[in-house]
């Protein structure tokens, strides 16, 4: 983990040469796609195309596609995930459509909570004075907190296990939180899904990325209390029969 803090803290520099470039711009220009994009390079998240959101289909025109909008275009998104600025622009001009995934488990991982719990929990860490990083919404109910990743390292018995562990085709397995490392990704802002529907950042990714245990009791806390109330809810929701 500290290896994985310690690769981070080495794009600052980098980060800060980018906002200073940019820092032309004035107050009252709204950064646009591109530049939201270059930003998330340049704190050194990985990026890669993804497909978006045609109508409420995926343009990935799979029949039933399960992840619409949310995937990677490319089989090989692990190899081409990159943080190399030009690059990312190529993408983004040839691409003007295209959502970006950011592969997790090499610089960040991602702790993926229910919206509703998520603003619990910020509330609660930015309260209590806990360093929080970036933090990403989705208008489909899911809340993001990007962390420094648990690392991985070369000896595979050294690698720390966990049941919140989440990879794409286990998403439906983890409906309280999820626990984005190896062999996982998530969509950056910012994206669109079917819908209208909108992926974008509460927190920006100048902040730096906090060792995901400072984040974790809040963020357990806040998932089993927003369980509790939805089982309730449902509880006392039940449809009795009608007579007649």
């Amino acid at each position: 983990m500290g290896d994985g803090i310690g690769r981070y803290r080495g794009t600052e520099s980098k980060l800060a040469h980018w906002l200073r470039r940019r820092s032309k711009k004035t107050a009252a220009d709204a950064p646009g796609r591109e530049d939201l994009l270059l930003a998330a390079a340049a704190a050194g998240l990985p990026l890669a195309p993804a497909a978006y959101p045609v109508g409420y289909r995926c343009s990935c025109e799979r029949m039933g596609c399960p992840t619409p909008a949310r995937h990677p275009v490319s089989f090989a998104w692990q190899t081409q995930s990159t943080t190399d600025p030009a690059q990312i622009e190529r993408w983004a001009l040839g691409q003007p459509e295209a959502n970006f995934i950011t592969a997790t488990g090499m610089v960040h991982d991602v702790l993926d909570v229910p919206l509703e719990a998520g603003r619990v929990a910020l509330e609660r860490l930015l309260a209590e004075g806990i360093d929080v990083g970036p933090v990403a919404e989705s208008g489909d109910g899911r809340m993001l907190f990007f962390t420094a990743t648990r690392g991985t390292p070369e000896d595979e018995d050294e690698w720390w296990p966990c049941e919140l562990d989440c990879h794409p085709e286990t998403m439906d397995e983890h409906p309280g939180m999820r626990w984005h490392c190896r062999g996982s990704y998530v969509l950056v802002p910012p994206a669109r899904l079917p819908g209208e529907v909108r992926v974008g950042w509460v927190r920006g990714p100048e902040h730096p990325l906090p060792d995901p245990l400072t984040l974790l009791e809040a963020l357990t806390d806040a998932c089993a209390r927003h369980a509790e109330q939805h089982d309730e809810h449902d509880h006392h929701s039940v449809a009795w029969p009608l007579t007649r």
